[in-house]
């Protein structure tokens, strides 16, 4: 039978193509005709062979021609690429070409060959032809995905240059983007692998709902979240995390679809389920990094049965302390007036009218101490406070703001401010509580042993 395109005898015809894949595939289907022609013509090969042979031979060349375009044509079409993306003004084209955009699309130069011979080189073998055309349409479809994951990758290389990043992530969107497109994928492999309509294996896929919900517990959990966690900015990469059920206590690393990556301060890494932030209790410190400040809040107990009333020789003495001296003054003052209006001014007994005490002049040195740090906020609350008294003695808590924010130095500076409080309460005449050791032991025994003798 005459071919309707070359002329040459076949044993079957090609429906005709459009465009330049016509011309590939009619080139390819004359090619086989002449291979064909050439062994029947030779008259040591048995006529049985004739049609083995040519399909054997055909299907060595076509391999090996994909394997020339893999390694010899492919490598030239990247490089030729790189070149013109390191001439482009901009650099978005750079985060396309690191992250192998062009390299997984480049893939595609063997395949869409192999689908544009295989008809017309096994025309006369319709199998091996299904086989080759649908191997070649599932390695475009594997290519495909890994082109829109390196797509995804890029994008968001992007994305994180720019101010919004900051405000809004998009990793859960971008991880859950993959996930869709290897469902895709998956599902696009196996129509071409089956020849079944997507539709009858979507209606198929109904019946295995409920295992795949199963399978896909947590990242459909971890979806959940994830798009809470960022419209809502609960979490973002760089947040100070403290979530003591999981252990983790440090930086957010990653917030991905089904866990997120924190360091912990002892640079250990601590993973969470994702969805464990909606559920459960964490302290993000977020507000107090983007503050003016880091807060202290510490108390310093002060033994009970060391606090008195302030004798003159007291006042005296606290008034030349340079941080309260016009503070005692002025109390003083206060005082004075308020004794002499209600007549108590010449009372011998003490605790009669008002009187200042040891404690309180030290809660007003403190504060005023803390007015005059030069690493503490003004800006933000400050206050000294009493407790309620417990059995440890009377709690006094120091409530303030380091302005400096960072770990170490704000350490130094609230171990500064209590190494002094500690060093000058004996001045006030009062003692900071603290259990008895054996020290104590031994001193109160020596006491007694001396007092005996």
């Amino acid at each position: 039978m005459a071919d309707e395109r070359t002329g040459n005898d076949a044993g079957a015809t090609v429906p005709p193509l459009e465009n330049g894949a016509a011309e590939l595939h009619g080139g390819a289907y004359t090619l086989a005709n002449r291979l064909t022609q050439w062994l029947d013509a030779q008259p040591w090969l048995a006529d049985g062979l004739v049609t083995p042979l040519a399909l054997l031979l055909l299907l060595l060349g076509l391999v090996v021609l994909a394997w020339l375009l893999y390694v010899v044509a492919r490598p030239l079409l990247i490089r030729w690429m790189k070149a013109l993306v390191l001439r482009t003004p901009f650099s978005w084209d750079e985060d396309l070409f690191g992250h192998g955009v062009f390299r997984w699309a480049s893939h595609f130069v063997p395949a869409l060959m192999i689908q544009a011979m295989a008809p017309g080189l096994f025309a006369e073998a319709p199998v091996l032809e299904k086989i080759l055309v649908a191997g070649s349409r599932i390695y475009m479809v594997v290519a495909g995905y890994f082109v829109l994951d390196s797509l995804l990758n890029a994008g968001r290389a992007i994305y994180r240059r720019t101010d919004l990043s900051r405000k809004f992530q998009i990793n859960t969107f971008v991880q859950v983007a993959k996930l869709l497109a290897a469902l895709i994928a998956i599902l696009m492999a196996i129509v071409l692998l089956t020849g079944q309509s997507p539709v009858v294996l979507l209606g198929g896929l109904g019946v295995f709902a409920s295992v795949l919900m199963l399978v896909f517990k947590d990242v459909v959990l971890g979806f959940v979240a994830g798009i809470q966690i960022a419209s809502n900015r609960m979490l973002s990469p760089g947040d100070w995390l403290e979530m003591p059920s999981h252990n983790a206590d440090g930086d957010v690393e990653q917030i991905g679809l089904t866990t997120v990556k924190v360091r912990n301060w002892d640079k250990t890494i601590t993973t969470i389920p994702t969805y464990a932030l909606i559920t459960e209790p964490f302290k993000n410190w977020r507000g107090m990094s983007e503050s003016g400040g880091r807060r202290i809040k510490r108390s310093l107990l002060v033994d009970v049965s060391s606090i008195r009333l302030c004798d003159e020789a007291m006042l005296k003495r606290f008034g030349e302390i340079e941080h309260i001296g016009a503070h005692i003054r002025k109390k003083e003052a206060e005082v004075d007036a308020w004794n002499k209006e209600h007549g108590v001014i010449d009372d011998p007994n003490r605790v009669n009218g008002r009187r200042l005490t040891n404690v309180g002049s030290f809660r007003a040195y403190i504060e005023a101490y803390l007015r005059n740090h030069p690493d503490i906020s003004q800006e933000m609350t400050l206050l000294v406070r009493q407790l309620a008294p417990t059995g440890e003695g009377l709690p006094i808590e120091l409530y303030c703001f380091s302005t400096n924010k960072n770990w170490a130095p704000y350490e130094g500076i609230q171990s500064d401010i209590f190494d002094h409080l500690l060093a000058v309460a004996p001045e006030f005449d009062l003692r900071v509580f603290q259990h008895p050791s054996g020290a104590d032991v031994r001193e109160t025994l020596q006491s007694v042993s001396r007092h005996q003798e």
